[in-house]
């Protein structure tokens, strides 16, 4: 509550958005109080008023980061009709998400407990990941039920692998590695579908030019609007 009977001066949900890009940015321990404050438009004690401390703001903002940036990757691994091409759909949709213009770059749950010393943040994002890890495995499981991939197909190694490859374009990102270096990255990956699932390519379009239906193209949104960018989500595993 926002305190007794006084009603909140500020809106949560924006706070909150603004929260979450600082913690994308800035990672959970660099983000001083005071930065994240600042950001969010409040004083200390609201902050603590409306989320009740700095960890739980953080989930808040993991959780608000894994409903925005990773719907587009939910979108794609139950929408694609092959297992194929959910994952190029995933690899593709991360390799701009990551490198897109107003925004932190990379993929927050990689990234923002990177070294940390604080446990809870760690262990935070590190389920977050492996979830990302299941959904993909998940996936390829259907594929294999649905006769894409071979009995035999090994899917945990295979979701192990794409969620490295994505993983890793998220640290280049931040490095500064732009669009089309991270996208060529993403495009080997799936040229690596036979080697890594065992399953054939099915006869669809390919390429980065395809028309995206999960909103890597979108505009930037400005500050404080949810919803302002990657993931995943398998931007979970990234």
């Amino acid at each position: 509550m926002a305190g007794r009977g006084r009603p909140r001066s500020f809106d949560r949900s924006v706070a909150l958005t603004r929260a979450m890009e600082t913690f994308w940015r800035r990672g959970y321990e660099a983000a001083s109080l005071t930065e994240l404050t600042a950001a969010m438009g409040i004083n200390s004690p609201s902050l603590y008023s409306a989320f009740g401390s700095k960890e739980a703001l953080f989930r808040e903002a993991v959780e608000l980061y894994a409903a925005t940036e990773g719907a587009p990757i939910d979108r794609a691994l139950t929408e694609e009709p092959t297992a194929y091409e959910a994952v190029a759909a995933v690899l593709r949709w991360n390799a701009r998400a990551y490198t897109g213009d107003g925004r932190p770059t990379g993929c927050m749950i990689v990234l923002a407990a990177v070294n940390t010393t604080d446990e809870a943040a760690r262990r935070c994002l590190a389920e977050v990941r492996a979830a990302g890890i299941d959904q993909l495995r998940e996936r390829l499981e259907r594929g294999v039920r649905d006769g894409e991939l071979p009995p035999d197909a090994d899917t945990v190694t295979a979701a192990r692998f794409y969620t490295a490859v994505i993983q890793g374009m998220s640290v280049q990102a931040r490095d500064g590695a732009g669009y089309e270096e991270v996208a060529r990255v993403a495009e080997q990956a799936i040229a690596a579908w036979e080697t890594v699932t065992g399953g054939a390519v099915p006869d669809v379009p390919d390429g980065p030019a395809a028309p995206d239906p999960y909103g890597a193209g979108r505009p930037a949104a400005g500050p404080g609007t949810a919803g302002s960018g990657t993931a995943a989500s398998t931007d979970r595993t990234g």
